[in-house]
């Protein structure tokens, strides 16, 4: 008499986390983690910088295509380039929360609304562009020795003293200056002449709002006392 075995019955393979699968059921279903506001909040910041300098570098364009002439050329290269390093920038360990600096530091944007409109005498744009020349030069190299410890309202990045900052404490913003110097000597106007006093009125605010947060630093009285200049060498 010949003795059927019964055929094994195999179970079909499951992917985990299926229903039939009771290892994947005691699994907790992963849920993506909410984008923090304070990351949306150096997005925002981050997308509004780099529009403001596209809408400048656009009247530069535009001003050269009718005129053939280049005014402030060189401060569109700088702001290009301050993009980009807004881009890619650290996030601070600490920052300042007081309405007053984060205003001084969006009111230091009134410098893109320079134009190219004005008075263009010989003597004021070579003498504009050489200014304009330092000041690039002195921003990129600012830049570089900061690396990604670079921001906008008045925070701690850590403490840097290498290259420009064994000079002065704050080389970003004498950049500005003399960038913006040289842009409203190549353009003479009230308007431009203007708007150069209110953004180094706000860039100066903001090198003093910065030194109130970075005092907080055990390094950072100890880098005061050695280089003793904020933004120009025995002046101020």
């Amino acid at each position: 008499m010949n003795t059927f075995s019964r055929p094994l019955l195999t179970r079909r393979p499951t992917l985990p986390g299926h229903p039939d699968d009771p290892v994947g059921q005691d699994k907790p279903v992963r849920q993506d983690k909410p984008v923090p506001p304070d990351k949306l909040l150096r997005i925002a910041v981050n997308l509004i910088s780099a529009a403001i300098a596209a809408f400048f570098a656009r009247a530069t364009v535009l001003f050269y295509l009718q005129t053939h002439r280049l005014i402030g050329g060189l401060f569109v290269i700088e702001q290009l380039w301050l993009v980009i390093a807004f881009l890619i920038r650290r996030p601070r360990r600490t920052v300042s929360h007081r309405p007053v600096d984060w205003l001084v530091a969006f009111g230091a944007a009134v410098a893109l609304l320079l134009r190219p409109e004005g008075i263009h005498p010989a003597w004021g744009v070579t003498a504009g562009f050489a200014l304009q020349l330092a000041g690039l030069s002195l921003s990129i190299i600012s830049l570089l020795a900061l690396g990604r410890s670079f921001g906008y309202v008045a925070a701690d990045r850590g403490v840097k003293t290498r290259g420009p900052y064994a000079v002065v404490r704050h080389p970003i913003y004498t950049s500005y200056l003399l960038m913006q110097l040289g842009y409203v000597l190549q353009a003479i106007s009230v308007r431009n002449f203007l708007i150069l006093l209110a953004a180094t009125a706000c860039n100066i605010s903001r090198a003093v709002a910065e030194e109130r947060v970075l005092c907080d630093s055990p390094a950072y009285p100890a880098y005061q006392r050695r280089v003793p200049w904020r933004m120009i060498p025995y002046l101020w």
